[in-house]
């Protein structure tokens, strides 16, 4: 079973509390349609859990498969920048259908972020390091589609829908308080 080599750290873009029983991590492509059904069901999984869970998220832009995947990315790294990630990366699922219209100027005045610092953050290329780094982290730990998961540290390897998630976090919760205890 592949191993995160990279470990979630402050940089990382995560919900949830840092001492949650479990970690989920998500490699994932704003334009890739398997992440856009999984986005509803990580939703609903974070809602499950509540605090016992922290989902972090890293890019894994397919940009071969998704032209838009790499500048949709970048985009919501901007708006990291500006203290709503979050925010975009739910824009960005939610509009997934329009991303080949480059909607990301007006997704981010919807958030009230100035389109044209976007627009030269795209141009100059301010995100891509940050991508790209995502990006080869996700290579080093065997990821080679998205979405891909690591439940703990351990890619799931799994299908992803509610019932198969819920049930791999919930045996890792349970391995976790055995290791605890031994």
């Amino acid at each position: 079973m592949a191993m995160l080599k990279v470990p979630v750290t402050s940089e990382d873009h995560a919900q949830g509390p840092d001492s949650a029983e479990v970690t989920l991590v998500e490699y994932g492509d704003y334009e890739c349609p398997h992440c856009g059904r999984a986005y509803p069901i990580v939703k609903r999984v974070q809602k499950h859990f509540g605090k016992r869970l922290r989902l972090v998220f890293r890019n894994f832009p397919l940009g071969e498969l998704h032209p838009h995947a790499e500048a949709a990315a970048e985009t919501a790294e901007f708006a990291g920048a500006h203290g709503k990630f979050w925010e975009m990366h739910d824009l960005l699922y939610e509009n997934q259908e329009r991303l080949g219209g480059h909607p990301f100027l007006g997704l981010a005045e919807e958030l009230e972020l100035a389109a044209t610092a976007l627009r030269q953050a795209l141009e100059d290329g301010e995100f891509e390091a940050r991508v790209r780094g995502d990006f080869m982290g996700g290579v080093r730990s065997g990821v080679n589609g998205t979405p891909t998961f690591f439940i703990n540290g351990r890619r799931h390897d799994g299908p992803f829908d509610f019932e198969s998630l819920v049930t791999a976090i919930k045996a890792a919760m349970s391995a976790a308080k055995s290791a605890a205890k031994a």
